[in-house]
């Protein structure tokens, strides 16, 4: 099988087929040897922050010495950043070879089972082969769709079962309250293992905690709201919390420094269990971890940012943030959502610095046309206009904010449209 072949093949669509449920994961790795259940895990699941807070902990346990697996999704730019060892992307090589060798798999478990594993399934199990056949110490998993019913659920042990900040997203599948969407990220949570919790909102708080009861799991809560403040500025920031004094992150964002806590008790749980991580190590780690389009500066004149909210939580943290780092100015937002999202509120959040909203519609069958997000830009006080292709919307907020000190460019919205807006932005 060639690269091309191999992503049509794992990579149609971009995204993933939601089928929750782990019958179809289960029989396409039984047929595979069942990698997975040789390797050790960092499971992370979560409604925000999953990614980064998978980035801090991978760059802390390289750092640490150990030899690193890294799993997430989706992607932003393009497929290889989903799979990942000490750092370094999975080769198209090993795609195409892999490949091979899941689609072998899957048409043995539709012809035994008729099963017939979804896309995130494949790419799933072609990550666990993968890690195994590179001999990682430690495999940092983010969890693709809830947790309970997810694909990566099906490991038996992980080393700390990490759960991020938890909002209402993908209510169709999850659940309509953030208690219930809280039941399904818990499913991760094994039993007798050790638990990392964001700390969350009090009904929240109290499902994940019941689960952890029933299921004899030793948890801890980041304190998140202890947390100091001590620099913060487009260059890097600063935080202490507890006995850990002025640690620096180079990902931008007040919600990178709360990921970056929730990966340092992580680590912190990690060392109570044997392994090998230095407050040394921890400080490198957080300093060095990137990630990409998560408030990330992808140009300087005028200073233009993309970040990958895409629901009201993520939205409003952005708002934050900008508000913190760049105080006092205006913002030409290019924005393209889900009709799924609450768009509503989204806009909501980042109105108040809005100068203007250039508006797209996202490549997803799930795409909110961008003249009806117009529409509900203008009737909540806001200016918008509508552009036919992500290049153009980048190119003219960049021409709108240049020139004009106290204006900057940044955007937001849709993974269907933010690896686009990145590589706009690097040809500009």
């Amino acid at each position: 099988m060639r690269y091309e072949d191999a992503l049509a093949y794992l990579d149609t669509p971009n995204f993933m087929n939601p089928d929750p449920g782990l019958e179809n994961i289960e029989a396409l790795l039984e047929e595979l040897g069942n990698p997975q259940d040789k390797l050790c895990y960092v499971h992370i699941a979560g409604t925000n922050g999953k990614g980064s807070t998978a980035a801090f902990t991978e760059r802390i346990l390289r750092e640490s010495g150990y030899k690193t697996g890294l799993y997430t999704s989706p992607y932003i730019d393009h497929f290889s950043e989903k799979i990942r060892v000490n750092g370094r992307e999975i080769s198209e090589a090993d795609v195409a070879r892999l490949a091979s060798a899941i689609k072998a798999a899957a048409n043995a478990v539709q012809a035994k089972k008729g099963l017939m594993p979804t896309v995130f399934e494949l790419v799933t199990a072609l990550a666990f082969l993968y890690f195994f056949e590179e001999k990682c110490d430690i495999v940092v998993l983010e969890v693709g769709l809830g947790g309970r019913l997810d694909a990566t659920n099906i490991i038996k042990q992980s080393e700390v079962s990490v759960i991020t900040s938890i909002g209402l997203d993908h209510m169709d599948i999850l659940g309509n309250t953030a208690e219930k969407i809280a039941m399904e990220k818990a499913g991760i949570i094994k039993e007798k293992g050790t638990v990392v919790l964001y700390e969350q909102e009090p009904g929240v708080m109290d499902v994940v905690v019941s689960v952890c009861a029933e299921k004899q799991a030793s948890f801890t809560v980041v304190p998140v709201s202890q947390m100091e403040f001590s620099h913060i500025s487009e260059n890097g920031q600063t935080f202490s919390l507890g006995e850990y004094k002025n640690l620096t992150t180079g990902m931008l964002g007040l919600y990178q420094m709360r990921n970056a806590a929730v990966a340092l008790y992580a680590a912190k749980a990690m060392r109570k269990n044997g392994w090998r991580i230095s407050e040394r190590t921890v400080r490198e780690g957080l300093r060095k971890a990137r990630w990409n389009g998560r408030l990330e500066i992808c140009g300087r004149d005028p200073l233009f940012l993309v970040d990958a909210a895409h629901n009201y939580q993520g939205a409003a943290v952005l708002a934050e943030s900008l508000e913190k780092l760049f105080a006092g100015k205006r913002v030409i937002f290019v924005v393209g959502v889900l009709g799924d999202k609450d768009y509503g509120k989204m806009i909501d959040a980042v109105l108040p610095l809005a100068e203007f909203f250039f508006v797209v519609t996202p490549n997803s069958s799930r795409a909110l046309e961008g003249g009806r997000l117009k529409f509900v830009i203008e009737e909540k006080g806001g200016r918008a206009i509508v552009f036919d292709s992500v290049q153009s919307a980048v190119s003219a907020a960049k021409k709108e904010a240049l020139g004009h000190d106290n204006v900057i460019a940044c955007a937001f919205g849709s993974l269907y449209y933010i690896g686009e807006a990145i590589s706009c932005l690097r040809n500009l």
